[in-house]
């Protein structure tokens, strides 16, 4: 074995470096997770009924018809109820921001699969507000279907030895050919086509290229948890970024997703059991204010 080398210090007055401040690394943040919402205090009665209504008419329709299908515009409440409502629904882990071709604010509440659609106008004002029960609000994927391309153009062959050399690009050429391949041949439902980044050997020059090459689409996705997922389309229709963070927001792992929407922001069928049941219970809590 190799000896371990002891260091030699010099030791006494003046031979020490002064007080150092110590910098540590942040605490982790609190994990994401379901809080019920807060009990609504001397809510004006009007606007709780209001309330009362509506969920009865969410839950029945959540129960009745398929994950997917209702839809509530709330442009009928009362600011008083619209008010309350929020505070029963609170705010969950997903939140979305779609920049074209309509300007969307999009808030899954903190029952999962019941989600919050605000539609923007111009100077910023609500246009339309809505519930949707779904895996992922289908404005989302309409937008990146309406706006994105089908086909990545890519040069018939990689830049030579010397052009790699000079760039500093390495494998960034070779994973545009596969992601134009995949694109080219993907349909809507496959499974999807996952590109580890973290675990190939790219250089901050290949992902530069690679960020350019494929550009920036209408919709960004971010989902909260024991960390941060951020979700950002591309300008293909089916290409996604992936980039996961985790509580003190360090990268951790960065991928390319060729797929609908990436499952990490999707909510599931049994998101969708759990919100019934839990809307139940906050409905029979609110019958007893």
């Amino acid at each position: 074995m190799k000896p371990f080398p002891l260091p030699v210090n010099a030791v006494g007055p003046g031979s020490q470096a002064g007080d150092e401040v110590l910098d540590y690394l942040p605490l982790p943040t609190d994990m994401a997770v379901f809080r019920q919402p807060p009990s609504p205090e001397a809510a004006d009665p009007q606007a709780l009924l209001q309330v009362r209504a509506f969920l009865k008419r969410l839950i029945a329709a959540m129960r009745m018809q398929p994950f997917g299908v209702p839809r509530f515009d709330l442009g009928g409440l009362q600011p008083a109820a619209l008010e309350l409502l929020n505070q029963t629904l609170g705010e969950g882990e997903v939140s979305v921001v779609v920049r074209a071709p309509r300007r969307l604010r999009i808030q899954e509440t903190a029952f999962a699969g019941v989600w919050r659609v605000r539609e923007l106008a111009d100077d910023g004002a609500i246009a339309a507000d809505a519930i949707e029960v779904c895996p992922i609000p289908a404005a989302v994927t309409a937008s990146v279907q309406a706006l994105g391309a089908t086909r990545l153009a890519v040069p018939a062959q990689p830049p030579g030895p010397s052009t790699e050399l000079r760039t500093g690009l390495m494998n960034a050429p070779a994973l545009l050919a596969e992601i134009a391949d995949h694109a080219a041949r993907w349909r809507p439902g496959q499974p999807p086509h996952v590109i580890n980044l973290t675990l190939l050997p790219v250089s901050p020059q290949d992902l530069d290229h690679l960020a350019q090459a494929l550009g920036a689409g209408p919709a960004t996705i971010l989902s909260r948890g024991y960390g941060n997922c951020r979700i950002a389309s591309t300008l293909l229709a089916c290409v996604w970024r992936v980039q996961y963070f985790n509580s003190m927001d360090r990268p951790i792992l960065d991928t390319i997703e060729v797929v609908d929407v990436p499952e990490v922001a999707l909510a599931a069928a049994e998101d969708h059991a759990d919100s019934i049941e839990r809307l139940g219970e906050w409905l029979e809590m609110l019958s007893l204010e």
